[in-house]
């Protein structure tokens, strides 16, 4: 601080310095000779005349966004929230094969218990918000209030009131919170035109605290799908260049007539601050979500149990469809689910949700929680290449944070220690075999995982170049299911004979699912 003043005073002076100097006349500028500079003299007047006009603001762009941004900043507010944070009983220390206990647990529970006082430690979080009604509702971000003890909002005047959730919706991470008063003000959803890539937007929030900050930029694209977990399915985000950082969750995002287009929720940036890809949740997806949680609390989708997957154009033809095949293949059926109850099958290509065809399982989904709890859900499914469809009654789909948690289970701790000798059988240069207890055990195979699994792979052939491991589970090969290295084999022999050039292996590999393409050797 102390440099930064001293240069300012330096160069004050130094700046005095030479005004005086050139004013009372002692400096002879070397080569300065009376006369127009470049064939102009006298006092310089620009216009902006037709050689101005490159730089002139393009027709629809505004010449200032202060007047949009004094109008609608008293509704954006500033959200402090304080949570509790429970220190985990155990720490695992990476390279030790046992955790270690806490000695600033909560409590000597389980992982996630809490203490004695049931307290933990406290955790603060601030973000942003928007007036959207003038009795006090406030739209902002899941994430911004989610599991908070104390919510303390700020307004544009300076005033801090206390306010309460109302409600929250994991899936499109959007919540409503209240204080109390009347006669706040606020600002509307746009809901009759859609912005476009390139229109203006003005971004207003708290970032890193610093409240009531306006940014400016344009809309950079649409329907942006699959940033996280919890919104895949349901939010198509729109992404701007106007600057977001920490701080500006739950914040609105304007068009240049003062409207809401969006709410911020997100950016994408390898440093934690803006890089100028910044996401909004759209008003078309925020308006509905955000009245349906200040009506009752809750957002009910439909539900039918199933795990979907999409695939690209390769896995397709490796699971004997055409490239471009348009559907959703079922990965998992949820047991005693909608859909289990209803019979439908895991490797069943979904392909309509009550008779509309669906392209992929993010359209599948969509379909499915727009259905009521308890209405009749018709499927339209291939299986072993016949359509047929099959009648479910919708269920209520739970909290997107359980599902991902039913995700997760019986992951294992994935291979202790690689086998010294390959056992099984070889196919495609992956030598293939039933999993023993011995294997269960070596390789850290949960016993809910079945299959066949790999103890070696042959370097430089077809299953070296799809990527199997020794350690990975295959459940199955196409939509056939092996428990054996001779079912493998079979079913591997069964789809070369048929002319393909590939086969989709089902494959499960330090808890976690997924697929490979194995490509067949020439011969």
């Amino acid at each position: 601080m102390m440099k930064r003043k001293e240069f300012m005073l330096g160069a004050v002076a130094g700046l005095t310095f030479a005004a005086a100097a050139t004013a009372g006349g002692v400096i002879d500028w070397p080569s300065a000779q009376a006369g127009p500079v470049a064939g102009v003299s006298g006092r310089l007047a620009p216009t902006a005349g037709a050689a101005g006009l490159a730089f002139a603001p393009p027709q629809g762009a505004p010449l200032s966004f202060a007047d949009i941004f004094q109008q609608v900043a008293p509704a954006v507010v500033q959200i402090d929230v304080k949570t509790r944070v429970r220190r985990p009983s155990m720490i695992q220390i990476p390279g030790l094969p046992f955790a270690l206990p806490n000695p600033n647990s909560d409590g000597g529970g389980e992982e996630g218990e809490e203490g004695a006082d049931g307290e933990g430690t406290t955790a603060l979080g601030a973000g942003s918000g928007f007036f959207i009604a003038a009795n006090g509702f406030i739209v902002t971000n899941n994430h911004v209030v989610a599991d908070a003890t104390e919510i303390m909002v700020k307004l544009a005047d300076g005033r801090e009131l206390e306010a309460r959730v109302i409600g929250r919706d994991e899936a499109t991470d959007l919540a409503v919170i209240k204080v109390d008063g009347t006669d706040f003000p606020f600002v509307t959803f746009e809901e009759t035109a859609q912005p476009r890539v390139g229109d203006w937007v003005i971004a207003v929030g708290n970032p890193f605290g610093l409240g009531g900050t306006a940014t400016a930029g344009i809309v950079s694209a649409q329907s942006r799908q699959n940033l996280d977990d919890p919104t895949s399915s349901f939010v198509d985000f729109l992404q701007i260049d106007a600057a977001i950082n920490r701080g500006n969750s739950g914040g609105p995002t304007f068009d240049i007539y003062g409207r809401v287009i969006g709410v911020n929720s997100a950016i994408y940036s390898p440093t934690g601050g803006s890089v100028g890809i910044g996401f909004a949740i759209p008003a078309s997806v925020a308006k509905p979500i955000t009245d349906q949680l200040m009506r009752g609390g809750t957002v009910e989708r439909g539900f039918v149990g199933l795990g979907l997957n999409t695939f690209n154009p390769d896995r397709w033809e490796a699971l004997g469809q055409p490239r471009d095949f348009k559907g959703a293949y079922v990965e998992s059926v949820t047991p005693g689910g909608p859909s289990d109850q209803a019979g439908v099958q895991q490797g069943d290509l979904l392909v309509g949700v009550n008779g509309r065809p669906v392209a992929n399982g993010t359209e599948a989904t969509r379909a499915v929680g727009a259905a009521r709890p308890g209405e009749t859900i018709r499927l339209e499914v291939i299986r072993d290449g016949r359509r047929r469809t099959i009648n479910v009654r919708s269920g209520v789909r739970p909290s997107e944070s359980e599902l991902l948690a039913d995700q997760d289970q019986g992951g294992g701790e994935g291979p202790r220690n690689a086998p010294i000798t390959p056992q099984g059988q070889s196919v495609e240069g992956a030598t293939v075999s039933a999993i023993t207890p011995p294997l269960r055990s070596r390789f850290g195979i949960p016993e809910s995982v079945t299959g066949v699994i790999i103890t070696g792979v042959e370097r430089g052939s077809p299953a070296a170049e799809a990527g199997l491991q020794a350690g990975f589970v295959i459940s199955r090969v196409g939509n056939r299911a092996v428990g054996s290295a001779a079912d493998f084999a079979a079913a591997v022999q069964e789809i070369k004979a048929a002319g393909r050039p590939s086969v989709l292996l089902f494959v499960t590999a330090g808890g976690q699912r997924g697929t490979l393409v194995l490509k067949f050797a020439a011969e």
